[in-house]
Formats: C-alpha cells, structure tokens, sequence
C-alpha cells in the first residue's frame, strides 16, 4: 500500500505506508480544538509518540506533523536530542523555548516567567538578578511547568514537538515525563519521537509515561517490498525492474532512510534499474551508512574532512564559524567545505536557526563522528572547548568537551569545569554538576584549591547521593590547606549529611569535637548550636539533662547580636518547650531568637531552628503567630526555588498548626499537599514522616478511622521507629490508631515505651506529646484507676506549661477516666479552659463529652445547651466522626438537633470565589494562577481562605458554591 501524502523531501516524495502514524496524528491535532476554528473540536491535548529503530522514518514523521499543526493554526515549538550532547542539563529544554523566549523583549519575558523567573533562568539559558542561589531540582521542574502551562494557555493551540528522545538529556527528559500528563488538560499536544532500544536506563519514568498512552506508541514498522519499489522508481523512473527493486529491499532493510539515500545515488549515476544494475548495489548500499559513508567522505579532501569532524564534535546547529575555527581552516575553506558537504548530502541548513548548519541525518553524523580517530578526536574536542570560551558561549557549551580531552594539570580547564558545575546547580541539574566536578578533580586542580572543590562536589551531591557526600566532606577536611570560614562551612554540611542518612549521633558528635577545635568564637557557636540542634534530634542522646543544662547556661549569657546567638536561643525555646518549662519563658526566648531574623533558607545553617522556633508559639496557643512565622518562610523558600523536602515539610506543620486550631478540612488538604511534594522528592524522608503520621491525626480526628489505617500500612508507618526524633512521636501516633480500632492493649505496650522514653530525656510537656493521656485511655476499660492516676499527672503537667489548650485537653481526659461530680468539675474546667484557647476541635470534643455527662447525672437542660454547642463545633471543624457521636449522645437524651447557624458564601472576596470556582471545575493549577496573576502558592492561600470561611474542603467546594449552607464557629477564640 502506498500512502499518496506528500512531504517534503528530495524532489517529489511520498510518506509511504504510514496510515496509522497519519491518522493518529491528525486525530490528535483535531482533538487539540482552536478557538479561531482553525482546527474543530475540543481543547484537550496529550503525548503522541512515534518510535522504532535508526531510519525508519521518525523524524520525517515529525516534520509532517509540524505541516499540519502550522496549517491548523497552531503554535509550533520543536527540540531535537544530540549524540554528543546527552551530558549538557537542560539542552533539550533550552533549544524547545529558547526561540520564542529570545523573540520577547525583557519585559515580555519577565511578564511570561513571574516569580519564577530567577528560578528558572539558569535552566532556560538566560540571566537570573540572583545568579548566587542554587534552587532544587524540584523548584526548577514546577517553574518549568508554569512557564509552559502560560505558553500553552497564551499561544493555544500549542504543539511541542521533539525529537531523538533517546539522546536527550537526563534532566530535560525527567522534567518532561512529569509535565507530559498536564498536557490532557491543557490545548498542548507533545509529539515525541525516539528509538525504545536506545533510551537510558535513566529515562524509565519517560519510557511508561509514553508506553501507557492506550494505542500509542506507535511503533514503526520498515517498508515492504512494495514501497521500497515505488521510491526507487520516483527517483529512477517506472522502467525499473521488480527484480532490481527487490534487491535493493533487501539490501536497505526496508529502511526509509537508507532506501531514499540509496535511489539517491543511483539517479546521479544515471542507473536505469535493470537486472545488469544490480551489481553496483555492493558499492553503493554501504556508501550511504558507516564505513561507506566515512569512505565517501574521505573523497572530499583534507579540509573538508577536517570540518566534517569539527561539525561532528559540535553537534547540532552548529555556526559555520565555529566549526572553522575548530578545523583550523579559514572562511573560505569553510564555505568552500560546507559547500562539498551539502552537495553530498552530508550537511544542510538548520530549519529555524539562521546561518546554521546541521547534518542531513542523525545517522550521518553518528557516522562521521565516530569515524575520527581518538588522538583527533580528543584535539577536535580540546580546541572546541577554546573556540567556545573564545567566542563567549559559556562555562556549560565548553565543559561538554572538556570531558572528553586527557587531563593535564590544567588551571584553566579546573576553573572552566567548577564555573559549569555552579551554573548546573542553579539550573537545577546536581547531576550533571557532580559529573564536570568529578572531571575537575581528576585534571587535578592546584593543592590548595582541593578542599574548596570537594566541597563543591559534596554539594553537588547532597540531594541526590548524601553518603557520597559524606565521603567528599571528610576528604576536604583531611587536606592540609583548608581555610577557617571553609572549614566551619565543611563542618556544617557534614553534620547535615550525616543526619539525613541517619546517622544523627554521629552529626552532634562531629560538631563537638569541632567546636573544641575552633579557635573563633562565632564560629565556636556555630559549631556548638549545630552540636545542641543534633544532640536534641537523637532518639538515643545519652544525657539529654546535662545537654539542657549546657544550652540553658550558654543561652542565659546571650542576647541575638548574631545568626549563631539567635540559633542558640531558638533551641532554647524548643528545649525549653519540649521539658516542659513555663510558656512564657518558651515564649521570651523565642522572641529573643526572632529579633535579629531566622531565615529559613541560609544555605549553611538549615531551617530545622527556624521552623521549631515558629511551631513553639503553636504549642504556646499562639497560631496566628506561627501561621505568620510559616507564611514568611514558605514564601522565603518558594523564592528561591525551593521546592523539595522544605516546602513539603513548609505543607505539612502549616496544616498541623490548622488542624491544633481544629480547622481540620483545611489541615487536611495542606497536608496531603505537603505528602505529595515528599512523596516526589528523593530526599524528603524525613519530610514523609511527619506528614504521613500528622496526616493519621487528621484522619482520625475526622473519624476516618479506615483511611488512616489504609496510609498507614501503604507507608510503612508503626513497623520502624527512625533514628531521628520526628513529631509528632509516630510511636503516639500509631498508639492513636490502635486505640481508634479498639486494639487497647497494643496501644497501652507501645505508649508504656514511649513515656519511659520521654522521661528519661526529661521531655514532660502533653502539649508536645500526649503519651499520658492516650495511656490513659487505654488502660480505662481494665485499670481505671491507673488510667486516673496517669490523668491527674497530665494535668499537673499541662498547668506547668500553662497554655489553655493543653490544659483544656488533659483535664478532659481526666473527666472521662472519673466519675460523678468530679468528672463534672474536670469537664467544666476543660471547657473553660478550651474557650480560653483557639484549639476549636478539642473545645468540641470536651462539649459534647460534658453534655453526656451532665445528662447522666440528671442534667438535661444543661447538657442540651453542651451537645448542640459541641455539635456545632464538631460540623464547623470537619470532625465527621464527632458529629455522629454528638448526634447519638442527643439522641440518646430524647433531643434532636437544632437548626445551625450558617456561613454562607457571600463571605467569600471575588478572588476567592474565582479560586474556587475554577477549582471546583478542576482546572489545573498553574491556569488558575494564570488568570488571576498569582503565583500557585498565592492560589493555595486563597483557597485555604475560602475553605476556611464555607467550613469545608475541596470536595465540598462545588455544593458550597451553590449557597450550601456550613456552620459558623462559636466558643474558641482565634
């Protein structure tokens, strides 16, 4: 079967036997919809994939699509992978949105990025204001993500189309297999094309994105007989013979490529295709691939052979000049090549790239390039490297060849190398910095930059390999030459990589002995507040009082005149909190340790203090200040880029302070939101702890007792305990679950173990963790005077502490292990108390508990007024659970429900209501943001808002929407 479409090519060519690859593009591109009716249909889009082995056609299929997408009104952007360029981060990202980023003026472009534009500028190849800051790798793939989704929405219909996958960069290639499925939603279509044998094992995300696609792939099968026949005689006339036309079917394969070069060569020597032919295929078959082709080449003379490899080594849309100066010929040796080259079809223009030049195949220049010989090829790589520099192309565009010349002892190239390596971190690609360091130390460098470039190295791998990390960190200690402020910055980064591969004791030890060893005082505290932070994260710290005693006396002798100072204050207040101490004096020191500022993204202190200063005015019953603290330093950490494990945990304890305010709808999205980021994240464990086990809370304050359950075994959570003090305890926290299931004696073995573990460290708060309490409840069916006891110590414990809500919490447990009067007294007290505090669930909680009580002990005008309050209480904060059991106790008093006062959306700024409403129609995220000229996290807050205002969620939203009616809050204070 011959498909009578017509594509560009050499004279008159048909694209042959592609009715599918055909059909399914044009399908596509119907269902992307245009608005100007260019192409009808919807505004849905998708991946389409086009893949097979060298030759078969794919990138002709591609430059067909481009046709139809053009003629249909779409916006076309297209990027292409190079053998030799797989090593540069982001090319393939670069040469996709390079053309229409450099068509805008600054303006135009700073309009187009936003906030993101510092983020991702590095990444895309163009200047950042703050070129210092490194963001991580996740940061850089979401302001992708945004800078596309606005193309996308503004250029609609838009078609991406990329080829030679396969030779993509790693970077480039995991930013697409995560975008790629936002296209359903948007008026995008990627059309992609690769070979599947030649992916890297790196790509594994990319190969299932494509290969789940239904129908797609489509695979690409070679020519029959038939379409072999039908080239040959475009090209050599109809009086070519079935038998010559069979001969050459066998000898190409049935590949396109091949069958198309070879009728090529047959009409320029005049071949009429008859039997007698047939004997010159031996000689011209092998001309048109590999060793053929290199022969071929060999013919055009020295200079041109020579340019033929410089543009090898180049790559792809290589500048005539450059390729020049690289072949060490002059210009007109240069025109006078390209010329030779383009008539034999080794070379042609570059499609949209000006005065460029690139190879007629792939093939081709996989051909040439490995026909160099190695001692050449080196030579070739080395003066392109000094071309590049010379001509101001950049670190990056140099560093590629440079890893491909011998070492030798080279300043230049050690400086070339590292000046990559920091562009590579601020676009995002560790990787591919480790891999131009690694390069650096072997050359080697100088003896007295060795410890600076270990560093380097270590922090090009700290997000993606920490214990190599650790390796590098201890080698650049060892060097004989290493400078005081490198050191303490060595220090640092070591303690940090220890501890997040879980080597916590060794991390305060390193401190320790470094801050006995360090001879200025600052960098003494610096060293001792990094010793107390990680001595204090220790599951297993063999003397955590004297630990106390020593931050307590340093502590009382400072005043914040310096970063160090603050960050020994700031431990102060978490330690001061964690024991139990006074709230005001947790309170005093913690103003003490904000004064001069706690920034949450200071490379060489980390944002563990930042964040434990902030949660301590939670604890404080103090959440707006906390909310406040968290809305800073999340937007501190957005700027930068920071996307990872530090917005995810940022998530995560934002929704903890809502869900201890009792806002347990919103806390529950928060902190699915920050469990999402964690769970994408390679080294945001510890960040999947705590969102996994606050999430578990949530849950079962939600009374969804089964769903907690569900995450807890898909994530492993109660079967180990980290090595790393995590909050809230997981021990506690899995104890919760057990006791929401009704497993009373596990919870009661596992709670036993966590409060002798408590004790020892001297960490009495409930308000930080409630062991006592749950203990309690365990034990009341069958030890209820143990269970009472154990009550009445909370208590005394929680007024030690003095913030209401802790107080309120305890003395409820204390009432629900009595009985009588004194259960009535500990329950009027509790809810006094919760009034006094924003901890709105547990005021609930401690309602309907006094109205149960006050109705058995003959009470029921007054136990009315308690559960009708309590249930209001429990609707507002999402407590699905607790309205049942308040519902039940009314029913169970003869009473039903009276009608509840409502909030209704009118409440709601116009912002809000348009948030909400497109989020009700499932609109992607970044389009929200687009319309309202937000960044995503301004989005989230308003929605936050929204929700908080109607009382529900996300599910609810659309209902919501619609004047159904919520509840208001009455009783806690905000």
């Amino acid at each position: 079967m011959v498909d009578a479409t017509s594509y560009p090519g050499i004279g008159h060519r048909t694209l042959l036997e592609r009715h599918r690859e055909l059909e399914g593009l044009d399908s596509a591109l119907s269902d992307l919809g245009d608005a100007t009716g260019g192409i009808a249909g919807g505004r849905q889009g998708g991946l389409l994939a086009f893949t097979g082995p060298a030759g078969l056609g794919k990138t002709t299929l591609l430059a067909e699509a481009r046709l139809r997408a053009v003629a249909g009104g779409c916006t076309v952007l297209s990027a292409q992978g190079g053998e030799n360029e797989r090593g540069v981060a982001f090319r393939v990202v670069r040469r996709l949105l390079q053309p229409v980023l450099a068509a805008m003026d600054e303006q135009e472009r700073r309009e187009l990025l936003g906030s993101w534009y510092d983020i991702v500028a590095a990444a895309l190849g163009i200047e950042a204001e703050d070129a210092a800051h490194v963001p991580d790798p996740t940061g850089v793939r979401d302001g992708l993500d945004w800078v596309l989704t606005r193309l996308a929405v503004r250029r609609a219909p838009l078609v991406l189309l990329l080829d030679d996958l396969h030779w993509a960069d790693e970077e480039s290639l995991s930013w697409l297999a995560s975008f790629a499925p936002r296209a359903d939603d948007l008026p995008l279509l990627i059309v992609v094309a690769y070979r599947p044998g030649e992916l890297p094992p790196t790509a594994a995300a990319f190969r299932s994105l494509a290969e789940r696609h239904g129908h797609r792939p489509y695979s690409l099968a070679p020519l029959t007989a038939d379409a072999v026949a039908r080239i040959l005689r475009d090209q050599l006339g109809e009086q070519t013979e079935d038998a010559f036309c069979d001969e050459c079917w066998a000898v190409t394969g049935g590949s396109p490529f091949e069958t198309v070069e070879l009728a090529v060569r047959l009409g320029e020597r005049g071949v009429k295709g008859t039997g007698s032919d047939v004997t010159l295929l031996s000689e011209l078959a092998p001309a048109v691939k590999g060793p053929g082709l290199a022969e071929r080449l060999s013919r055009l003379g020295a200079p041109t052979i020579r340019f033929a490899w410089a543009a090898a080594v180049l790559g792809t849309s290589i500048p005539q000049e450059l390729a020049a100066a690289v072949a060490g010929i002059g210009s007109e040796q240069a025109k006078e090549a390209t010329e030779k080259l383009r008539d034999a079809r080794i070379l042609a223009e570059a499609q949209g790239r000006g005065a460029r030049l690139e190879f007629a195949h792939p093939l081709i220049a996989t051909a040439v390039y490995r026909a160099i010989p190695p001692g050449p090829r080196a030579g070739l790589h080395s003066a392109a490297a000094e071309a590049i520099r010379t001509a101001g192309l950049g670190a990056v565009t140099a560093a590629r060849h440079l890893l491909e010349v011998p070492c030798e002892g080279s300043a230049e190239t050690v400086a070339c190398l590292r000046e990559a390596a920091r562009a590579y971190l601020r676009a995002g690609a560790p990787e591919a910095a480790r891999r131009v360091l690694t390069r650096a130390l072997r050359e080697p460098p100088a003896p007295q930059d060795r410890a600076a470039l270990l560093y380097e190295l270590a922090g090009s791998t700290f997000l993606i390999e920490p214990a190599a990390t650790v390796g590098y960190l201890r080698a650049a200690l060892a060097e004989p030459v290493v400078p005081d402020d490198l050191r303490a910055s060595l220090v640092y980064r070591l303690t940090q990589a220890l501890a997040h591969t879980d080597r916590v004791a060794e991390a305060a030890s390193v401190a320790e002995q470094e801050a006995r060893l360090a001879s200025h005082p600052r960098t003494r505290l610096r060293m001792l507040a990094d010793h107390f932070q990680w001595s204090s994260c220790r599951t297993d710290e063999p003397d955590p009082s004297g630990r106390s005693r020593r931050l307590a006396r340093l502590a009382g002798g400072l005043t914040g005149r310096g970063p160090e100072e603050r960050y020994i204050l700031g431990l102060r207040a978490w330690d001061a909190l964690l024991r139990g101490e006074p709230r005001q004096t947790v309170l005093t020191h913690a103003e003490e340790a904000l004064r001069g500022g706690l920034s949450w993204t200071d490379e060489n202190r980390g944002f563990e203090v930042p964040v434990s200063v902030a949660l301590t005015f939670m604890y404080c019953d103090q959440p707006r200040r906390a909310e406040e603290l968290f809305t800073r330093g999340i937007a501190e950490c957005e700027a930068k880029g920071w996307r990872g494990s530090h917005l995810a945990l940022g998530q995560t304890l934002f929704g903890y302070i809502r869900y201890h305010r009792g806002g347990l709808a919103e806390a529950e999205e928060l902190v699915r939101e920050g469990l999402r980021i964690a769970d994408r994240v390679d080294e945001a464990v510890p960040a999947q702890w705590f969102a996994v086990g606050i999430l578990i809370q949530i849950l079962l304050a939600r009374g969804r007792t089964a769903e907690a359950r569900r995450l807890a075994d898909a994530h492993g959570y109660g079967t180990a305990v980290p090595n790393a003090v995590i909050y809230p305890d997981p021990r506690t926290v899995y104890a919760e679950l057990l006791l929401a299931e009704g497993r009373h004696g596990e919870a009661a073995h596992l709670l036993l173990a966590v409060g002798e573990w408590l004790e020892s460290r001297a960490w009495h708060n409930p308000a930080w963790c409630p062991w006592r309490l749950d203990l309690a409840q365990a034990l009341a069916p069958t030890a209820p005077e143990r269970a009472a006891r154990l009550a009445r110590e909370a208590v005394e414990r929680a007024r030690d502490f003095g913030a209401p809500s802790a107080v309120g919490q305890a003395l409820r447990t204390q009432a629900e292990t009595s009985a009588g009067a004194a259960a009535l007294e500990a329950y009027a007290e509790a809810v006094a108390q919760l009034e006094r505090s924003p901890a709105s669930y547990e005021l609930a909680r401690a309602l309907i508990g006094q109205g149960a009580a006050l109705f058995r002990n003959g009470q029921p005008h007054e136990a009315a007024d308690r559960l009708y309050r309590g249930l209001e209480g429990a609707v507002h904060c999402g407590a699905d659970g607790l309205v049942a059991r308040a519902r039940k106790e009314l029913a169970t008093a003869g009473l039903r429900p009276l009608p509840l006062r409502y909030a209704h959306t009118d409440t709601l700024t116009a912002q809000e209501r348009r948030a909400a409403e497109m989020t009700a129609q499932s609109q992607p995220m970044a389009v929200v943001a687009e319309e309202l000229r937000l960044t995503e996290q301004g989005v989230r807050q308003l929605l936050s808002s929204a929700y908080r205002k109607i009382g529900t969620d996300a599910t609810g939203l659309a209902g919501a929407l619609e004047s159904f009616p919520r509840p208001r809050l009455s009783g806690a204070r905000e």
